[in-house]
């Protein structure tokens, strides 16, 4: 389709780790309905506030690699319903733009400002899941007028503190089956070289927008990393707006403590533990962002008072998806029997606690 996450405000541009993102992040689409030919604006795209299309999302990653707080299938994919809505208008810099949110799993994952007029469909700023506003510098064009074989486009631009190198093709129209019925659809193909190899290929239907969509991020020795899929269920119409809940969005960090770097979490250790590694994982965070663990005595004995702070480390993240370990070694008499816990902060703001026990 965010994480982890792509440009076309939509596909908010992925680090060279897609799964930030994941689902961080899922990438977002600029819903359009894209004509054959040259069309006035006002065809582009219907503008009608509460217009939603619904869509079966299809997400896979490569092997070994796992999205975080999703539930994969006997194949290994992600399958969930996804809804791309207007919301309204959002003023920008003194200038009224399409609000279109994406809701998924009771989240609004992103929210894209657009613009349409008669050179096409162009994307202002995004709206992180964290209401973060991030503005395109210059803006992005999307859908490029008139939108027929043999139409390309650029975007070399600045997304935040990222660079963002894009190149589309209009390849030729093809017909295109989905649950919402059969297409007759322009297919685009995008290739994005900066910040992170990416392909990324549409179908549209003039008057009905996206039907399919299909990003894919590979490594560089070519295995795959991440593959999002995207097939209209329903033709657009109105809808309500869901209810968000606003804990369904997927935590910052992703925590663990076990007994090796690359070990099985656990959250019981011995007394005799040579070193106890606090690991993290970043989602979604922001470049400089602190990253803190304190490390708690609960009760430990008489000798020691309860939730006594035993020891904190600290980190600069340089990414959305930084991840790190903080390593405690054992005192020369060995780690106290008691219950502790490890707190984890991103900014100074709590995110997740793992309680864990030592015994003798």
């Amino acid at each position: 389709m965010s994480s982890p996450r792509q440009l076309q405000c939509g596909k908010l541009i992925r680090p060279a780790n897609p799964l930030a993102s994941s689902m961080q992040k899922i990438a977002v689409l600029a819903l359009v309905a894209v004509p054959l030919g040259f069309v006035s604006a006002a065809q582009l795209i219907p503008t009608e506030p509460g217009t939603g299309w619904r869509y079966n999302m299809t997400q896979e990653v490569g092997k070994g690699l796992r999205v975080p707080d999703s539930k994969m299938d006997a194949e290994g994919k992600i399958r969930q319903p996804v809804l791309y809505r207007i919301a309204g208008m959002e003023n920008i810099d003194g200038k009224e733009l399409l609000k279109f949110e994406m809701h998924r799993a009771g989240a609004v994952t992103n929210t894209d400002l657009l613009s349409v007029d008669e050179h096409g469909i162009i994307c202002v700023a995004r709206m992180n899941l964290d209401g973060e506003l991030i503005k395109l510098d210059p803006p992005q064009t999307m859908i490029a007028t008139p939108l027929k074989p043999g139409t390309s486009w650029n975007f070399n631009g600045q997304v935040g503190e990222m660079k963002v190198h894009q190149h589309y093709d209009v390849t030729g129209e093809e017909d295109v089956e989905v649950p919402a019925g059969e297409f007759h659809a322009s297919r685009i193909h995008g290739e994005q070289t900066s910040p992170s190899p990416m392909t990324i290929d549409r179908w549209f239907v003039t008057g009905t927008g996206i039907v399919k969509d299909i990003t894919t991020i590979r490594g560089s020795n070519g295995d795959l990393l991440e593959r999002i899929s995207l097939e209209l269920t329903e033709r657009p119409k109105i809808v309500n707006r869901p209810e968000v809940n606003v804990e369904a969005a997927t935590k910052k960090l992703s925590v663990s403590v076990a007994k090796g770097r690359f070990g099985k979490p656990t959250t019981a250790f011995s007394w005799d533990t040579p070193q106890i590694y606090v690991r993290w994982k970043g989602h979604r965070l922001r470049k400089g962002a602190k990253v803190r663990v304190d490390w708690i005595a609960e009760n430990i004995g008489d000798d020691a008072p309860a939730d006594y702070g035993a020891d904190e480390a600290s980190t600069i993240a340089d990414g959305p998806t930084a991840h790190g370990t903080f390593t405690l070694s054992r005192p020369d008499d060995g780690w106290a029997p008691g219950n502790y816990r490890t707190e984890f902060y991103v900014d100074d703001v709590l995110i997740d606690t793992v309680k864990l026990k030592i015994v003798k």
